[in-house]
């Protein structure tokens, strides 16, 4: 692996370029690609990702684990012999630099994909040029509402959106939640939709629910928890990055909230580091909606992505849900690859090819995953319930639950189109 910190743009950051990497395999515990042992040598395949690693919270997990994971691809024998030459670039949370970056991949560095990627600005930056230059991204975390809704942007993940709508169900169901406060970045296409979902399903349900928006650049959370206790809500739904919503729990804390109010999260929330920064004042009192299975599940599945991520990620690296997302988003694309003649391959062959995938399964999902032709991507829109317990985590649903948006309507459609 080579590292390159140079940018021909200033505000960029070349977070990683990926070729063949060391002999983790040898040692028998991850099972990438072809699962040769032999490292791939002949001319690089070009993937791309952006990430918003520098902002208010580092967003790059994502990215991380498809980058752990196209090493071991490299080390067992690449995409038929080709290596996969994987870029990841920095948005620093900026519309702007996240056009500079992207454009740079797709204009510049040819990429055949994007891979991976995860940004809270990107998609609505970026999408009109994807379809353009017909660039597929599989998308490990897909945030505001583009990602959801452009024809060449597929997100492994639910989205904020679902899993709000899907904790919100949960806690309507089991604490009898009548009034909710969503609060959320106030970032464009992101405030003004992704509390919607729980809104629009609570109107059928009898259940209220306002939103309030916080500016994620300078979030107030003693303001913000003032601002929401005045609300008077039973419950109030966190749908914020974990840098940002760590600090409304402490200030939510310090205001009483905590024993008066039932606080629910989506999925930013479940990552180890949390149930013991928050304190014991959250002890069985703060449920997470999950995107994808619990990171210590059983499955073969998860068993890999964790021992791909000991083997060829960084110690550093989170071993959480979004690191899950960007380990199955580089399994889609290597599946797909792999079908496809090495000589042949190309930005326009590859997109045709992830376009076919359809009923992908893996045990970290609740459902087949499918990529399609359909106009917009939401293959992922379930997922279990998870709390706050002791230092950790529990399951407290029964299984995975499916988000009841209405806007979900076309999606169903096409499922039952295909098939699943």
């Amino acid at each position: 692996m080579t590292v390159n910190l140079k940018s021909t743009l200033p505000s960029a950051i070349v977070l990683m370029t990926l070729f063949a990497t060391g002999s983790a395999f040898a040692q028998g515990k991850p099972n990438c690609g072809l699962n040769s042992g032999k490292k791939a040598t002949g001319e690089p395949i070009q993937i791309g990702a952006v990430v918003g690693k520098t902002g208010p919270d580092d967003f790059s997990a994502s990215a991380l684990g498809s980058a752990a994971y196209f090493k071991c691809v490299n080390d067992n024998g690449g995409i038929n012999g080709r290596p996969l030459e994987y870029t990841m670039l920095d948005d620093q949370w900026n519309p702007e630099v996240a056009t500079q970056v992207a454009t740079k991949l797709v204009k510049d560095r040819k990429v055949v994909a994007m891979v991976g990627s995860s940004s809270f600005v990107e998609c609505g930056a970026n999408a009109k040029m994807y379809a353009q230059e017909d660039v597929m991204v599989i998308a490990g975390v897909g945030v505001p509402r583009e990602c959801f809704f452009a024809k060449n942007y597929v997100p492994v993940n639910a989205g904020p959106r679902n899993s709000g709508t899907l904790v919100a169900m949960y806690a309507a169901q089991k604490y009898k939640a009548k009034k909710m406060l969503c609060i959320i970045p106030n970032i464009p296409s992101l405030g003004n939709w992704a509390c919607e979902g729980a809104k629009e399903w609570g109107k059928s349900n009898g259940v209220e629910v306002e939103t309030l928006t916080v500016d994620p650049g300078s979030p107030d959370a003693t303001s913000t928890m003032l601002q929401a206790a005045s609300k008077k809500p039973d419950t109030i739904l966190l749908n914020l990055p974990k840098g940002i919503m760590v600090p409304m729990l402490a200030a939510a804390e310090q205001q009483g909230l905590a024993k008066k109010v039932r606080f629910l999260s989506t999925t930013p929330a479940y990552n180890a580091d949390v149930p013991k920064t928050i304190g014991g004042a959250w002890n069985e009192n703060f449920d997470i909606h999950l995107e994808l299975m619990p990171v210590e599940s059983a499955g073969a599945d998860n068993k890999n992505w964790k021992a791909t991520m000991d083997a060829y990620g960084g110690k550093a690296d989170p071993r959480d849900s979004f690191s899950q997302a960007g380990y199955l988003a580089a399994r889609i694309a290597t599946e797909a690859l792999l079908k496809m003649d090495p000589k042949k391959i190309d930005r326009a062959s590859v997109s045709a090819e992830l376009r076919k995938v359809v009923g992908f399964k893996s045990d970290i999902l609740c459902k087949p995953f499918y990529v399609g032709n359909g106009g917009r991507h939401n293959a992922n829109s379930s997922g279990p319930i998870a709390q706050i317990s002791g230092n950790g985590f529990k399951l407290v649903s029964t299984g995975c639950l499916s988000a009841g948006d209405p806007e979900l309507f076309d999606v169903r459609a096409q499922e039952k189109t295909l098939g699943l």
